[in-house]
């Protein structure tokens, strides 16, 4: 498992991760433990997703050393004006005394409240219960104001990224910054992307599947991919992505892909609280 450098004294982040967006609350623990028994070393949840309860218990019960395993949640959109009380609540449910990652979930631009809430992770931060803090759904607008008007850069843009949205603005942005990329639906939601003939081409050329293809195409970005299954052999599948190399020109193959299509909300106008 491969991991990446933080921009925060030193912390590592396992490059490939298990999302749990849309995971039932009742099946969560054992889809996480499924995913820690895979070799997953990194789990991605936000309060939003009302899972945080299954998560924490998949962690504790795993017998994996806390340490070794990298935990992320996120503070919801109703929450900026009282993000250190709903940090609390979410590591309450985690039953963890800490998280290596606390992000800020979407800027909400109709409530103009993200660098109020983002002067509350730098607190959360150096009290030291998160290791390292940073954002999702942030635009490059976003980003500046919080780097003009704070004092923390945030280590991580968690954002909407697949062959159909390569956001290549903001993964430079992000490069030139020293923020990660992450991304969110990096299979495109089952929404016919991995049915695309350019990645069945690629799929039958490796001897893999359309969704090896995607997740190994990330990974040689440089993105933090998390992606989401409750169906074991799909998590196996889906962690079985270090053993091959795209070359040139399959990495140029996807890179045509691009159609700039969203599945999911545009953060210059996602306002739900």
């Amino acid at each position: 498992m491969n991991s990446l450098m933080l921009n925060t004294d030193g912390v590592q982040i396992p490059q490939l991760g298990f999302g749990v967006w849309q995971v039932p609350a009742e099946g969560a623990e054992e889809a996480v433990a499924t995913a820690l028994r895979a070799g997953y070393r990194h789990i991605d949840t936000a309060s939003a997703y009302q899972n945080e309860e299954g998560v924490g218990a998949a962690v504790r019960a795993c017998g994996v050393p806390r340490e070794k395993v990298f935990v992320t949640t996120k503070l919801w959109n109703g929450d900026h004006d009282r993000a250190e009380r709903a940090f609390d609540e979410s590591l309450a449910r985690l039953g963890l005394d800490y998280v290596d990652l606390y992000l800020i979930h979407w800027p909400v631009p109709e409530q103009d409240r993200y660098v109020q809430a983002w002067r509350s992770l730098e607190k959360i931060y150096r009290d030291g219960r998160a290791r390292a803090i940073g954002v999702s759904n942030f635009t490059v607008a976003n980003l500046t104001r919080l780097m003009d008007e704070t004092d923390i850069t945030p280590s991580i843009n968690q954002i909407e990224l697949h062959p159909y949205l390569q956001q290549r603005e903001m993964r430079a942005f992000h490069e030139a910054n020293g923020i990660l990329t992450e991304a969110w639906s990096p299979l495109g939601q089952g929404r016919g992307l991995l049915d695309d003939p350019a990645l069945a081409v690629l799929a039958e050329k490796h001897c893999r599947t359309p969704a090896q293809i995607v997740l190994r195409w990330h990974l040689q970005l440089g993105n933090v991919v998390i992606p989401k299954s409750v169906t074991p052999s799909r998590i196996k599948e889906n962690v079985s992505v270090f053993d091959f190399i795209l070359d040139g020109e399959d990495m140029a193959a996807i890179g045509a892909m691009s159609r700039h299509q969203r599945f999911g909300p545009d953060p210059e106008t996602f306002n739900l609280r």
